[in-house]
């Protein structure tokens, strides 16, 4: 049985970002690129068999009942683009495959608001694929009564939290699970999860952000200091105050909240955390809004940086009643499996866009708050830091 089973299995971000693309980008071409950050060695065989499961979603397409759902659930998606993944295939030949020396390559290419939808389905594949090849096999009941025991704790600590689990999951079968345990043992704080199909399949909010990826096309075809304006400005005019959460750290935080205005400061309901000190972010955050004369106790933070329930817990004590706060677990929920298993450190990021088919390549890049999660070329990062005074 292939490993994803509806076109609904992806997180929330990959829809609305299709959809952004679309609206104001319709001609713009990406390429995303696999990386693993853990540098792990990949089973021989491993690129045939991923490719089998890639080209296995080209029989995929949106039923009538997930369409209900997507209409339902996400209103901010007009019925053209329902009607877009109404007609949606997978086109197994945008993704390219091999191996180098045990190591895994994956390039994805093609118009941006078609190639933007491989990324999640890729990487949940390949972290299923490896740990099934690997034969790491899960201990169930340690991962439902950890499941159980987090989804307590969080509540009992008034933790509003979202599942982000998807593209690191242990399987596709262990996430079904936690979904169905959070939202049994944490109903009142469990805000909901990314994955559009385990919220239709489960009943239950579906929850997330914009990604990197959005920023860094606009850093690219716009400009490394225009990227987050442009980009905000941008998402406002496409979704008109709906999607009200903006990624701060792909230029790094001290930059956006260099970019971030007053306008914006008011449209958008909450900042994402995902790299650097939670604790410090918090502090810088709630400085700007005050520079802005913006009230931070009616605005939220989205914690979203490999977290854990303890974690969770004391940022949420630090933002105390100064900010709201929530948390996207990923990670943490969906592979903690026992059996000293551990989940993979891997991404599928943006490396380079072009307006149309015809112009030539440009570089994206990503300049997280923490070094190690910067992508793209040494020179374009040292470029993109310089331009940006961060030198």
């Amino acid at each position: 049985m292939p490993i994803i089973q509806s076109v609904l299995d992806t997180d929330l971000y990959k829809f609305t970002t299709s959809y952004a693309y679309s609206k104001l980008f319709p001609r713009a071409y990406g390429q995303f690129e696999f990386v693993d950050r853990s540098n792990e060695d990949y089973p021989e065989g491993f690129d045939d068999l991923l490719r089998q499961e890639l080209k296995s979603m080209e029989m995929l397409f949106l039923t009538e009942d997930e369409e209900k759902f997507l209409k339902k659930k996400l209103p901010y998606l007009p019925p053209t683009y329902i009607d877009f993944l109404k007609g949606f295939r997978f086109n197994s030949s945008e993704v390219k495959v091999w191996m180098e020396k045990g190591k895994l390559k994956v390039n994805a290419t093609g118009l941006l608001y078609r190639v933007t939808l491989w990324e999640t389905p890729i990487l949940a594949t390949i972290s299923e694929l490896y740990f099934r090849l690997t034969n790491q096999l899960p201990d169930l009941k340690y991962m439902e009564a950890s499941a159980i025991e987090k989804a307590k704790l969080l509540k009992q600590n008034n933790v509003t939290f979202s599942l982000f689990g998807m593209r690191r999951r242990f399987s596709s079968e262990v996430e079904d699970r936690v979904t169905e345990l959070l939202k049994a043992h944490s109903s009142d704080n469990y805000f909901g999860t990314s994955n559009v199909y385990m919220a239709y399949k489960h009943n239950v909010n579906v929850s997330g952000t914009h990604p990197h990826e959005w920023v860094q096309f606009h850093g690219s075809i716009y400009g490394y200091k225009m990227a987050n304006y442009m980009s905000m400005e941008n998402w406002i005019d496409v979704y008109d105050g709906d999607l009200g959460t903006v990624l701060t750290d792909t230029y790094t935080t001290e930059i956006f909240l260099q970019n971030f205005s007053k306008k914006h400061a008011a449209l958008f309901t909450s900042l994402r955390h995902d790299s650097g000190d939670p604790m410090e972010f918090v502090d810088k955050v709630i400085e700007r809004y005050e520079e802005l004369r913006v009230n931070p106790q009616i605005k939220y933070l989205v914690f979203s940086d490999s977290l854990n329930v303890e974690k969770a817990i004391a940022i949420k004590k630090y933002c105390g009643d100064k900010i709201g706060a929530t948390f996207g677990i990923g990670t943490n929920l969906t592979n903690d499996v026992g059996n000293n298993i551990k989940g993979m450190n891997i991404v599928m990021k943006l490396f380079r866009c072009k307006m149309t088919e015809k112009e030539q390549w440009h570089e994206c890049i990503k300049l997280s708050d923490v070094e190690g999660k910067h992508t793209g070329s040494k020179r374009e990062i040292h470029l993109a830091q310089e331009t940006l005074g961060l030198l």
